[in-house]
């Protein structure tokens, strides 16, 4: 059944320009309409989905970034211990660990955008992002960081890779190290042990990037047998005021041979895929998604899916599975009829981008078998949302019960940001290790000793 949830009246007109005038105060402020709903109640495998709150100015909620007081640090769940693995490092954002244990850091933030930054709305979003902290140039780096002692703390750093272009997601499969770009996937021959590759990278695949390029982030992992690539490519827009055109194969999941590059679009509809992993029992492809924004403070939930191979997911038309979204034309009801419900929601704009399965950690049993979530942060809900890491309990291959916190503390008492986190992934002794691109830390959550 096709559902519409807007019933909402319609603000009175008022010109553009003075509109993002005054989202450029709210910018400096929290302003708008606020949370009606608790966060659980966007959490879960059914979450409430209220009426939207479509306001005059879209609430504007920005924690403002100032990283971490001397001796700070974020608040571990019981039974486990927060510690620095490395410090000083230049935004980054995702973590990938190679078999012998190295990590590699990638130290990375949008590429230029310049048509996603024209006339008033982009300076005002240009305002926000940098009073949020993601407005830093781009190292366009992958830090190598090696614990050769095993005392949970690296004391080599060291450039693997430079000159990238806003590099985010990595993987090894054999001896090549494949790397996504905001605007391609490239790989580099690699053996493990080495600290420094100095060979041109060769394209697998373009991918959509271009001067708009909104959602920049481009990850990606390899299937089991390292024959295909699974890469993530968000949306161009919050929801299509672009028009299609500007969306050709992007909100997706795309499938890509690793040695021919040849690809085809696995999974749609998805606004803004990020973090993906593989659930172990049953060899699914997990993602977590970034929903729409400025349907108010409760809408839309974040959420964390399995994603079925020619599978449509909603976006732009609907949400959280066939729920109409009334901003978007002309609508398409033969696709929101198709429209997959995802699997569990995470809460109204957490902004979950990290994902990692939980099995091998070494953390108390509890976390035993499930995925880590590593949750930005809010910018468009009053109160915040997000800031912190989440564990969601799996049970027969499914998100089972409510998400247990696993660090928290990101946020002052004043609604600032000392960190943000971003990806997550266990080391080879079974931490979680946790990027913070506020705080230029990654964390290191082991078991309490």
């Amino acid at each position: 059944m096709l559902t519409s949830t807007h019933h909402s009246i319609a603000p009175p007109p008022i010109s553009h320009r003075i509109l993002w005038v005054l989202i450029a105060v709210a910018s400096l402020c929290a302003c708008g309409e606020t949370a009606k709903l608790p966060i659980s109640a966007g959490t879960g495998s059914n979450p409430s989905l209220p009426e939207p709150q479509r306001t005059l100015i879209p609430t504007v909620n920005i924690a403002p970034a100032k990283g971490w007081p001397e001796g700070g640090k974020p608040v571990a769940a019981p039974g486990t211990q927060a510690g620095v693995f490395a410090s000083g490092l230049d935004h980054p954002r995702w973590i990938y660990v190679l078999p012998n244990g190295d990590v590699l850091v990638a130290e990375t933030n949008a590429p230029p955008k310049p048509d996603d930054n024209k006339g008033i709305k982009g300076w005002v979003m240009g305002l926000v992002m940098k009073r949020a902290g993601a407005a830093v140039p781009s190292a366009n780096r992958i830090t190598l960081l090696r614990d050769a002692d095993g005392d949970g703390v690296a004391e080599l750093r060291t450039p693997l890779l430079q000159g990238l272009n806003s590099p985010f997601g990595m993987a090894l499969v054999g001896n090549t190290l494949y790397v996504a770009n905001a605007d391609a996937v490239v790989r580099f021959p690699y053996a493990v042990g080495d600290t420094q590759i100095t060979t041109a990278p060769t394209q697998v695949v373009a991918l959509p990037g271009g001067p708009i390029n909104h959602h920049w982030t481009k990850n990606l992992i390899a299937s089991a047998d390292g024959q295909q690539l699974y890469v993530s490519v968000g949306s161009n827009s919050n929801v299509a005021e672009r028009g299609m055109e500007a969306e050709a194969q992007r909100a997706a999941i795309w499938m890509v041979d690793a040695q021919t590059g040849a690809h085809q679009v696995f999974a749609s509809g998805l606004r803004n895929p990020v973090g993906m992993a593989w659930e172990a029992a049953s060899n699914t492809l997990w993602t977590v998604v970034n929903e729409r924004d400025e349907l108010g403070s409760d809408l839309v939930p974040d959420y964390m899916t399995s994603v079925r191979k020619g599978g449509f997911y909603g976006w732009p038309y609907s949400y959280y599975g066939q729920t109409v979204d009334t901003r978007v034309s002309p609508p398409r009801p033969d696709l929101v009829a198709t429209a997959i419900k995802p699997d569990y929601a995470l809460g109204a704009h957490t902004a979950s981008l990290g994902l990692a399965s939980s099995v091998g950690t070494t953390l108390p049993a509890v976390f035993a078998n499930g995925m880590f979530i590593g949750q930005h942060g809010s910018w468009n809900r009053q109160p915040h949302s997000g800031y912190k890491v989440i564990y969601v309990p799996f049970q027969n291959s499914k998100p089972s019960g409510t998400p247990i916190d696993v660090l928290t503390g990101f946020l002052s008492a004043e609604g600032n940001a000392y960190g943000r986190p971003v990806g997550v992934a266990l080391d080879k002794k079974g931490a979680l290790l946790v990027a913070d691109d506020v705080g230029n830390v990654i964390w290191r959550v082991s078991a309490a000793r």
